[in-house]
């Protein structure tokens, strides 16, 4: 019997394509990781590498890409804001994941309590003060100590699967 044409196999020196076509297959959430920049100026970035690291002391680690345009104020601020999205926030995942975009422009948002951008209505938020950044290939590293974690239990989370957003669903 003929194996489907739907599965897919990466090994070391392949397309890079097929690996990330087979990360696709864990879904993520979507966050938008923002900070100040040395200007004092928002900055922010889509997000989808993000995880708790420990619950003592409570760290958080986001992965950002080196080439980002905001990666340098994103890795360089002493404080900054995990964003989760929920279902309605796909319009500033997009915005947030587009260069030249004037990303807070369109985008609600207000400072926290360190001073890192908060978007309005996002599903979770934790704010972090800078633990340590590390080399990761293409990405920095950055993880962050949550200060404060506020979250509306009310909302649902924005999915990122295969290469689409999605949204849970119920039975």
């Amino acid at each position: 019997m003929a194996e489907a044409a739907t599965k897919g196999e990466y090994r070391s020196g392949h397309d890079p394509r097929t690996l990330r076509d087979a990360l696709g297959c864990f879904a993520t959430g979507v966050t938008v990781v923002t900070a100040l920049d040395e200007k004092g100026g928002p900055a922010g970035l889509t997000v989808n590498s993000f995880t708790s690291v420990s619950l003592e002391p409570p760290l958080l680690l986001v992965c950002i890409h080196k080439q980002a345009a905001t990666a340098e104020a994103l890795v360089g601020a002493g404080n900054f804001a995990i964003n989760v999205l929920q279902t309605g926030q796909q319009p500033a995942s997009i915005t947030f994941s587009t260069r030249g975009e004037d990303r807070f422009g369109c985008t609600p948002w207000s400072r926290g309590e360190s001073g890192a951008p908060i978007l309005g209505d996002s599903l979770c938020v934790f704010e972090c003060e800078r633990f340590a950044v590390y080399d990761g290939g293409d990405h920095h590293i950055l993880v962050g100590q949550v200060v404060k974690a506020s979250f509306d239990a009310g909302l649902d989370p924005l999915l990122f699967f295969r290469g689409k957003y999605r949204r849970l669903h119920f039975d």
